[in-house]
């Protein structure tokens, strides 16, 4: 499998944020977001065998681990590495953007989908047949850029149900939407959601890798 890197850090977003966790950022991109702040992912990489990153994540011996990307689903062998983390009594996340399907994602894994934003740039990707698939434990994330991303996200939600099944979380473009904006269109709307920064950035900059 290509993989881009595996480390340990907290977890900086979800409703999973501060929790110690292992990452598997799988290399490899379908889409170039406006704001991505992984490019590197796109190309770098080093070709590991399941059981090679089994066992670097034993090794680090978190509870928790997030898959992400790049996109993880992009690779055949992403499916059959959840289920054996899962079988080897790990919670997983699977951070995915949002454009190929997760019907066969184990049932077990919670996942994190990104809804594509207008400001992304991308937003026509989106395969929104993935709502019909989302669980309770799952969660769905729209990244705002501005007020138009702000809007376009609320009509999504209405449009497919989703508030009552499953988390909702709006996330701020760290260094280009202010959260006390986001805060304040929130709460003039009493909407129902999340608020999701990334916590790591807040921590450690948005430059550093590995964290």
């Amino acid at each position: 499998m290509k993989v881009c890197e595996i480390f340990t850090s907290i977890q900086g977003e979800s409703s999973y944020a501060g929790m110690p966790c292992t990452f598997i950022r799988m290399a490899g991109c379908n889409l170039r977001c406006s704001y991505c702040d992984t490019t590197y992912a796109y190309e770098e990489s080093i070709e590991l065998s399941e059981n090679e990153i089994l066992n670097e994540v034993t090794l680090i011996g978190t509870n928790l681990v997030a898959i992400t990307g790049g996109e993880p689903l992009l690779q055949e062998g992403t499916f059959h590495l959840v289920e054996r983390l899962i079988g080897e009594g790990h919670k997983v996340l699977i951070e995915t953007n949002g454009t190929l399907s997760i019907k066969d994602i184990d049932s077990r894994a919670i996942i994190v989908l990104d809804v594509k934003t207008p400001g992304s740039g991308m937003s026509e990707d989106m395969d929104v047949s993935n709502f019909d698939y989302i669980k309770p434990s799952d969660e769905v994330k729209f990244v705002i850029t501005d007020r138009t991303d702000y809007e376009w996200s609320k009509d999504i939600i209405a449009k497919y149900n989703l508030k009552p099944r499953c988390q909702i979380l709006f996330s701020p473009v760290f260094g280009m939407l202010a959260p006390e904006l986001l805060i304040k269109w929130m709460l003039e709307d009493r909407l129902d959601v999340r608020l999701n920064l990334q916590m790591h950035k807040y921590i450690y900059g948005g430059e550093r890798r590995g964290v």
